[in-house]
């Protein structure tokens, strides 16, 4: 390989870093309400907030399109797509339908260690901070949720529910989506531990099927009333 050809590849290389870095810079944004549902993005004013070009801002906006939390429209621009509460509703059911089927696997091939990283996770939630906010309480519950379905290692599922929690706690602004009481919350998580943790796949599985219906439940309820409050303001002279 000449310098030329090694040039060529640690430009495309530095290309790839400055996107990724403005990809995940993005990301942090849609987590923290900073971009909200049915935004205009100026990704000259996303370049001036990342400190960084335009072109690694727009491969990343790009990239944010395909995995369909940003929509481009010719001549306008990019923006983020508007709440829609049957896709919603299908990504709840499609969630289920993951976490149920690979719950049964896991359990299944439980080990001391795996059981040790459940309760590991199950123990962050509990004792994640719980600011109005929830941003902690998030992500903790989300790797609560991804720790029991990894632990079935059936990567392709997984890796679609990682997906599916991204347009939840990224498109649809988390802090809106989970408001079932932490109450209940903290119990069904250590309820659906307690079952792992005695082999019974049944009383798991119900718990766990019980848990996501509920809070699908209230984050419908929270976002028909949020959709309300934003038509009411709109009709307002």
């Amino acid at each position: 390989m000449d310098g030329r050809e090694k040039k060529k590849i640690n430009t495309r290389k530095g290309r790839e870093d400055f996107t990724r870095e403005a990809y995940l810079g993005i990301r942090k944004m849609f987590f923290h309400n900073e971009i909200i549902p049915g935004q205009k993005i100026s990704y000259r004013d996303l370049a001036e907030r990342l400190d960084m070009s335009a072109t690694p801002v727009i491969q990343a906006l790009k990239r944010l399109e395909f995995q369909g939390f940003v929509r481009h429209e010719p001549n306008r621009g990019y923006y983020t797509e508007k709440i829609s509460i049957k896709e919603i509703t299908e990504i709840y059911e499609f969630r289920e339908m993951i976490e149920l089927s690979l719950l049964p696997k896991t359990i299944r091939q439980m080990t001391p260690d795996s059981l040790k990283k459940i309760e590991s996770a199950l123990e962050k939630h509990l004792n994640a901070v719980r600011d109005i906010y929830l941003k902690e309480r998030l992500l903790r519950d989300m790797e609560f949720h991804l720790t029991l379905a990894e632990l079935s290692n059936c990567t392709l599922q997984v890796n679609t529910l990682k997906h599916l929690f991204d347009l939840l706690y990224l498109k649809y602004r988390g802090n809106i989506l989970f408001v079932t009481p932490m109450e209940t919350v903290d119990n069904e998580h250590s309820q659906l531990y307690e079952f792992i943790a005695s082999g019974d796949v049944d009383g798991a599985v119900a718990v766990m099927a019980r848990h996501i219906a509920n809070v699908r439940k209230h984050a419908i309820i929270s976002i028909n009333r949020v959709m309300e409050e934003k038509d009411s303001h709109d009709k307002q002279p």
